[in-house]
């Protein structure tokens, strides 16, 4: 009996389960949440986990936070670096697989169940189609599946920093703004938790909105804006019309995303949308406009228009494509 060790590593938190190969990704053992902040390196972490479970894992699979190379990643939040190989000899594993957190999220995709999804468009699913994932958080991820002949293949991407492409005149004055701050001119830095404060200083500078003294204190107070502006946007209360404009923008631009991962990788078996930001605007991203800006792709837009488009709402997916991952690497061995 094989005993996989996987690991999701976010900035701030690791979720972390031991998975048995014979019994696949349903029924993982001693699933485990542990603060980041309360150990000085991820090898501490883990030895808290292990002593915690008292199991001894074969091999591990990690999906990571961060740049991977080599089998070995500094996290972007925090000063740990992992090294696969100095792993393995620690903790006595015959194996460990470093990969980048999205494309532990995209190995999940042939692994969700309707559970574990928000439907925004059904669409029609082409059996062994290529699969994608947007994932707009503190950064935006882009990457993708393809079948090879036994199974699905998760491949890597920095789609994110993909040049923006306007669709309307608003848009192309936003491109102007980017290009007048000296601002890269990309998805990422329009579609992310960062990019959105370069929506809303856009709206300020040019949409003719006046800035309320509330908001405008409650944002130079912020370590993060974004999450003031999405709350001022959509949550309860008198909406904000200068942050619902941002966040309408920021789900247009998400849309178009989207469409571009579809036809980029012909995703005829879906396109998913995952990340932190998502779970938190699903209202608009169930308006009819997000769907219509998603297929619109000119010659294209019949083709866009099937395709299936969905909202990861299970918050382990990563966990499961990293198990996924690890599993596939220990049948294939």
């Amino acid at each position: 009996m094989t005993y996989l060790l996987a690991a999701d590593i976010g900035g701030t938190k690791t979720n972390l389960a031991i998975f048995v190969a014979d019994q696949g990704l349903s029924r993982p053992m001693h699933q485990v949440t542990l603060a980041n902040l309360d150990y000085e390196s991820f090898a501490q972490l883990l030895t808290a986990f292990l002593q915690k479970v008292k199991l001894q894992p074969d091999r591990a699979c990690f999906g990571v936070a961060g740049p991977v190379l080599n089998n070995r990643v500094k996290l972007t939040n925090l000063p740990w670096e992992i090294v696969g190989s100095d792993i393995a000899e620690q903790f006595a594993l015959d194996r460990v697989d470093i990969i980048n957190d999205l494309v532990a999220v995209a190995g999940s995709l042939p692994h969700l169940t309707d559970n574990d999804l928000l439907v925004l468009q059904r669409g029609t699913r082409q059996d062994k189609g290529a699969l994608g994932v947007v994932a707009p958080g503190t950064g935006l991820g882009i990457a993708f599946c393809i079948w090879d002949g036994s199974g699905y293949m998760a491949c890597p991407s920095e789609g994110g920093h993909a040049a923006f492409s306007p669709a309307n005149y608003e848009e192309l004055e936003l491109l102007g703004f980017l290009l007048n701050h000296g601002i890269s001119p990309s998805f990422e830095s329009l579609c992310s938790g960062s990019g959105l404060p370069n929506i809303y200083r856009f709206l300020i500078e040019t949409g003719g909105f006046a800035e309320s003294d509330w908001l405008r204190a409650e944002l130079h107070g912020a370590v993060d804006p974004t999450p003031v502006i999405v709350q001022a946007a959509l949550g309860p209360g008198e909406r904000c019309p200068i942050c619902f404009e941002a966040m309408r923008l920021f789900t247009g631009i998400l849309a178009e995303a989207c469409g571009n991962l579809a036809v980029t990788v012909f995703a005829t078996g879906g396109i998913y949308i995952g990340g932190g930001i998502p779970l938190r605007i699903l209202s608009l991203l169930q308006h009819e406009d997000f769907v219509k800006r998603f297929a619109s792709k000119g010659k294209m837009s019949g083709l866009v228009a099937d395709i299936p488009i969905s909202v990861i709402i299970n918050p382990k997916a990563a966990l499961i494509g990293a198990a996924a991952y690890g599993l596939r690497i220990n049948e294939s061995k």
